[in-house]
C-alpha cells in the first residue's frame, strides 16, 4: 500500500462527483450546500480512502477559521488569566482554539490584534478589560488607553464580515458586552464594612478616568456618604491599576500620617488660636482591585505596620492568588471564569443577550475584622 497522501481529487474521482462538490461536502461552504446523498457518498469515500482534510482549505471554504481571539491588557494579572480560563473552556465546547494576545495596555496593539483576527478570519474575538474615558487625561504607558473610534470601527467591520464580537467590562458603542456591576459591588462592600464598625476610610482609586476604577470608587464613596461616613477628597488617591500602584499609594498614606502633616485646624483653648491636628492613618484602606490591595498590604508590612491591627485592607475581584495571602483579604468576588464563558457564548451567538450586569458577592476575611466596640491603636 502506498504511503502517499490521498488527495481531494482522488476522493472526488472515486465518489463520482466534481472536485467542487467534494470540497463543499467535506470542507463546508459559506454560500452553497450539497445534496445529502452526495455528501454522504463523498464522506464515505473519504473515510474509506483515509483522506485527511486540509484545515486551511476548510477555513477558506467556510469563510471562518476555528480560532477565537482573546485580547487582554495583561495576561500576568490573575484577573485576566482567570477570565481566559473560562473562555478556553467555552471555546473547547464549541470546537474552537483560543489565540491569546496581551496588549500591555497599548491601544495600538489592541487595534492591531483586532485587525489581525479579521485578516485571519477568526471565528470570533473577545476584548477583556476596562476603558479610559476620552478625557481621562492619562498619559503613563502603564495605564489603559481610551477606546478609540478606530477600534470601534474595526470591531464593527469584523462583526459585519460574519465574525462574532464580545466585550468584557464596559460597552463600546452598541457591541455585545458582559458588564460587571462595579459600582453596586463596591457599594455593597462599603455597607458591609460600615456595619463592622469602620468609619475612617481611604481609597486607592486607580488611574484617573479609568472607567472600572471610577465606578468602584464612586460606588464605595457614595455608599459611605449616604451612611454618614464620607471619605475626604485627600483620602482618595490616584495610582496605577497594579500591585506596584497599590504599594506606592499606601506608602504615601503611611508617610503622610508619620509626617504629622496638618489636617483641619482645631481651636487651642490656651492660646485662643488654632493648632494643626495630626493626620491619622485611616482605619481601613479600600483598593479598587485585589492586586493593588496586595501591594498595599506589602507597603504596610514594610513600614512595620500590622494588617489588620494597625490598618485594615479590602480589595475587589477575589482573584485566585488570594488563597496565598495572609491575612485573608476581604474583597468582592466576581465569578471571572463564568464571565469568560458567558462572553464566549455571546460572541458565538449562543446567547442573544448577556443579561443584567454581573454583580459580585462581598467576602469578609481576616484583613477586616469586626471593628465594633473601639478605635484602633494609632
Amino acid at each position: 500500500m502506498s504511503d502517499a497522501l490521498v488527495t481531494l481529487s482522488q476522493v472526488a474521482r472515486e465518489a463520482g462527483v466534481s472536485l467542487a462538490t467534494a470540497s463543499r461536502a467535506i470542507n463546508g461552504s459559506a454560500t452553497r450546500s450539497v445534496r445529502e446523498d452526495l455528501r454522504e457518498r463523498v464522506l464515505e469515500t473519504a473515510r474509506r480512502l483515509g483522506y485527511s482534510p486540509d484545515p486551511s482549505a476548510q477555513a477558506m471554504a467556510r469563510g471562518r477559521t476555528t480560532a477565537l481571539g482573546l485580547v487582554v491588557h495583561d495576561i500576568a494579572d490573575p484577573y485576566f488569566s482567570t477570565i481566559a480560563a473560562g473562555v478556553a473552556r467555552a471555546a473547547e465546547r464549541a470546537g474552537l482554539i483560543v489565540t491569546l494576545a496581551s496588549t500591555e495596555h497599548s491601544a495600538e496593539r489592541e487595534l492591531a490584534f483586532v485587525e489581525l483576527a479579521r485578516r485571519q478570519r477568526s471565528r470570533a474575538i473577545i476584548l477583556a478589560g476596562g476603558r479610559l474615558e476620552p478625557d481621562g487625561g492619562q498619559t503613563p504607558v502603564d495605564d489603559v488607553r481610551p477606546a478609540s473610534g478606530a477600534l470601534e470601527a474595526a470591531l464593527n467591520a469584523f462583526q459585519e464580515a460574519g465574525g462574532g464580537v464580545a466585550l468584557i467590562g464596559q460597552p463600546i458603542g452598541g457591541l455585545p458586552v458582559v458588564e460587571i456591576a462595579n459600582a453596586d459591588g463596591a457599594a455593597d462592600l462599603a455597607r458591609a464594612l460600615h456595619g463592622l464598625g469602620y468609619r475612617r476610610f481611604a481609597v486607592l482609586a486607580g488611574p484617573r478616568g479609568h472607567r472600572t476604577a471610577a465606578d468602584r470608587t464612586t460606588g464605595f464613596t457614595g455608599a459611605l456618604a449616604e451612611l454618614g461616613s464620607p471619605v475626604a477628597p485627600d483620602d482618595v488617591l490616584a495610582c496605577s491599576f497594579t500591585r506596584d500602584g497599590g504599594y506606592s499609594a499606601m506608602r504615601d498614606l503611611i508617610r503622610r500620617a508619620d509626617g504629622s502633616a496638618p489636617s483641619a485646624a482645631d481651636a487651642d483653648p490656651q492660646s485662643g488660636g488654632t493648632a494643626p491636628s495630626m493626620v491619622r492613618l485611616p482605619e481601613l484602606v479600600f483598593a479598587v482591585n485585589d492586586v493593588m490591595a496586595v501591594g498595599a498590604m506589602a507597603a504596610a508590612r514594610d513600614a512595620g505596620l500590622s494588617v489588620p491591627d494597625d490598618v485594615a485592607v479590602a480589595g475587589f475581584d477575589d482573584i485566585h492568588t488570594l488563597r496565598d495571602v495572609s491575612p485573608g483579604l476581604t474583597t468582592v468576588r466576581i465569578p471571572l471564569a463564568e464571565v469568560g464563558e458567558l462572553a464566549t457564548d455571546l460572541a458565538l451567538g449562543q446567547t442573544g443577550d448577556a443579561g443584567t450586569p454581573v454583580r459580585g458577592e462581598v467576602v469578609l476575611r481576616e484583613s477586616t475584622p469586626n471593628h465594633l466596640g473601639g478605635d484602633r491603636r494609632r
